[in-house]
């Protein structure tokens, strides 16, 4: 009997080529492709989306100023006060760290750094532009050379 089916096999498996009008590699080429992103939350490694999809800003400021002196704390809070707050009311978080760039005449800079993070639903058409006044007025306030920005997406849930 496994005489028989050795020899019945490779016919088979053409007949199903013939009649699907497909190579396996042509199925495999034509088969939809989903990507699935998801956290876990047990053993049996279910996919959970918790929260909804909002967009993620993040602004880089640098506090050195070209006279040497650095943005100070009570000018970096009024700034958040007058410029910020106003165009996000919803709130925000802003995290103190250490950076270091190279500015255009190609000195490394290196400086007390702050982010700030934005988050605000997918509808809010307008929050780019008001971005890009925030930019814009620190580089002004603070003679900066550029504010680097980060977007992305990300899961929230309050």
């Amino acid at each position: 009997m496994w005489r028989h089916w050795a020899i019945a096999a490779p016919w088979i498996i053409v007949l199903f080529c013939v009649l699907g009008a497909v190579s396996p590699a042509q199925a495999a080429e034509r088969a939809p492709v989903r990507m699935v992103v998801a956290a876990t939350h047990d053993a049996h490694n279910a996919p959970v989306h918790i929260g909804e999809l909002w967009k993620r800003t993040e602004l880089f400021f640098g506090t050195s100023k070209p006279d040497g002196t650095v943005v100070t704390a009570d000018e970096l809070n009024q700034f958040v006060d007058n410029e910020i707050t106003p165009r996000f009311p919803d709130g925000l978080t802003a995290l103190t760290g250490y950076g270091q760039g190279r500015n255009s005449a190609g000195v490394i800079i290196q400086e007390q750094s702050v982010v700030l993070i934005l988050l605000y639903p997918l509808s809010d058409r307008d929050a780019s532009k008001r971005i890009e006044e925030i930019r814009m007025a620190y580089k002004a306030a603070f003679q900066q050379e550029s504010v680097l920005r980060v977007d992305g997406y990300a899961r929230v849930s309050f």
